[in-house]
């Protein structure tokens, strides 16, 4: 089974806790604070492997939580950090977030890999808390909290040569004539719904990759049909060979078909549109009276465009069209990826808190340091209770919440956290 889309959640692994000890040791009456930062939280990573074929693993599973640190102990003794959790994904995944629709990862490369959500860091013990005027801190930090995100992965078949044409045309004729793949070959249409991947093999150990992708109908780039399905897949192949009908059988004329399946190709991708391609005249055994080859060669002629006739049934004309590949793959220079525009980021005066009106009347508070540091804070500890006091101040919340219109016995919510305002 052939999977070319997944939706998948990752989490990255929880830091660990940090320690508050102190040294017991004989003679040693006031050792002081001597306890250990917590490991880092596990990373989820996405790797790219060449064995691996489909996303059809994610239709099983799509739940990936990665494991979180150890906890810090006496003596300064940190905490064990967590493994990465390692996915493997095929190569040619492309890794989009799902909340923003912005591209993390285009894995193509044998192992390619992407971190995916970073795990939180450790919480610091109650050593590095030590002070002047605190020698004695009893509190620590807990282990920041992991990443966690809906993430859609696609897939791009790597190929070197794309079969390229209308549904029924003999596309998987063809790859069955010239390697060992075995897609269905039917008298019906859309027999091959998903890309089929074959390797040809030529004299001299030589060998390159073709791909039968689904046949590609008018009005696919609007996504009629298998649309844009099939039109992703040919994104990554180096060279399109465009097999055309040229018995006209179905009533097909193979000038018509050129240029309508160019049109899509243009308005999917101008990238797209400029692949180099060779045209395939296929079935000429049903010829017959028909001047359709005669008139293809003249009209591809006055483009540029070669032409090869082949049987796909006989294999007649197949091998001068694979050779020609394998000299086109050996002189192929990748079109350089178009440099996007500078961005230039400007400071600008957003704050580093919100605050809203909840529906039940609550001030509730978000960004990303109030919410780490009551993630990371003990609050059955007097020490460190009065440290998140200090901070709060010196953050300014108090003047913000008056700004919004706070009174004494308000509630202020704080990700799961839930305090009494008071002046």
């Amino acid at each position: 089974m052939f999977i070319d889309r997944a939706r998948i959640f990752v989490q990255s692994g929880k830091g660990g806790d940090g320690m508050s000890s102190f040294r017991r040791e004989k003679f040693v009456p006031k050792g002081g604070p001597d306890g250990g930062d917590g490991g880092h939280g596990g990373n989820v990573v996405l790797v790219a492997d060449r064995n691996v074929n489909t996303l059809v693993d994610f239709r099983f599973r799509r739940l990936f939580k990665a494991k979180p640190g150890g906890k810090g102990q006496g003596a300064n003794c940190y905490g064990r950090n967590a493994e990465d959790l390692l996915i493997t994904v095929p190569l040619g995944t492309i890794v989009k977030d799902e909340e923003s629709g912005q591209i993390i990862a285009d894995l193509s490369h044998d192992g390619q890999q992407a971190v995916v959500a970073k795990g939180g860091r450790g919480g610091r013990g109650n050593w590095h808390f030590r002070s002047s005027s605190n020698r004695t801190p009893t509190f620590a930090e807990r282990g920041e909290p992991g990443e966690e995100r809906w993430l859609r992965l696609e897939l791009k078949v790597l190929a070197d040569i794309g079969l390229l044409g209308y549904p029924s045309v003999g596309k998987s004729s063809i790859l069955r004539k010239v390697s060992a793949a075995q897609p269905e070959v039917a008298a019906y249409h859309f027999t091959t719904l998903n890309p089929i991947l074959g390797v040809v093999d030529l004299s001299d150990h030589r060998s390159f990759v073709m791909a039968d992708i689904p046949g590609l109908i008018e009005g696919a780039s609007e996504g009629v049909g298998l649309g844009h399905d099939f039109l992703r897949h040919i994104e990554r192949t180096k060279i399109l060979v465009h097999v055309l009908d040229v018995s006209g059988m179905e009533g097909r004329d193979p000038i018509e078909d050129y240029e309508k399946i160019n049109e899509e190709l243009r308005k999917y991708s101008e990238k797209l549109s400029r692949k180099k391609q060779i045209i395939a005249a296929n079935k000429i055994d049903m010829l017959g009276d028909s001047d359709n080859l005669e008139r293809l060669k003249a009209y591809m002629d006055e483009r540029g465009q070669e032409v090869y006739p082949i049987c796909a049934m006989t294999g007649e004309g197949l091998e001068v069209l694979l050779e020609r590949l394998w000299e086109l793959l050996e002189t192929y220079v990748e079109e350089p990826e178009e440099i996007a525009e500078e961005v230039v980021y400007k400071a600008q005066d957003k704050p580093d808190f919100e605050v809203k009106r909840a529906d039940d009347g609550a001030f509730v508070i978000t960004g990303p340091r109030i919410e780490n540091l009551v993630a990371m804070t003990n609050f059955d500890d007097d020490q460190s209770l009065r440290r998140f006091q200090r901070i709060w101040r010196y953050m300014e919340l108090d003047k913000l919440l008056k700004e919004k219109g706070i009174h004494d016995g308000n509630t202020v919510r704080i990700c799961e956290m839930e305090f009494e305002y008071h002046e």
